[in-house]
């Protein structure tokens, strides 16, 4: 089970930490990674272990995990407006490549998501 925290309302230029805590296995045996998604639009890659991020967040969000807490951090700074969306983290049992950790339907397991909105 992935339970996400840490969104919130944000002006423009501010940061926020999520976190996605799991219960169960220990989340050093999954793929992980943060997905985000607005309404009307398909889930869309954020980042994941060992520094893959999806372009529009180089240089602005970190992908961060504690293996002993069994948490993992998506650090966001820097926001813009059109990083507001629902963000999700994500567990797969598979080994991923670089390419493939982008992809959602490739993940097993889901959290419930965490609502991230940026003002302008």
């Amino acid at each position: 089970r992935l339970v996400e925290s840490g969104g919130g309302l944000v002006q423009t230029g501010g940061s926020l930490r999520l976190s996605c805590a799991a219960s169960g296995r220990a989340f050093s045996s999954y793929a992980i990674a943060w997905f985000r998604q607005t309404a009307g639009k398909e889930r869309e890659f954020v980042a994941a272990r060992g520094g893959v991020r999806a372009d529009s967040v180089q240089g602005r969000f970190t992908f961060d995990f504690d293996n002993d807490k069994n948490t993992v951090f998506l650090q966001m700074n820097s926001l813009k407006p059109e990083d507001t969306a629902r963000y999700y983290c994500a567990a797969s049992h598979a080994i991923l490549s670089t390419g493939q950790v982008r992809e959602a339907h490739r993940y097993d397991y889901w959290g419930q998501g965490t609502q991230v909105t940026v003002s302008s």
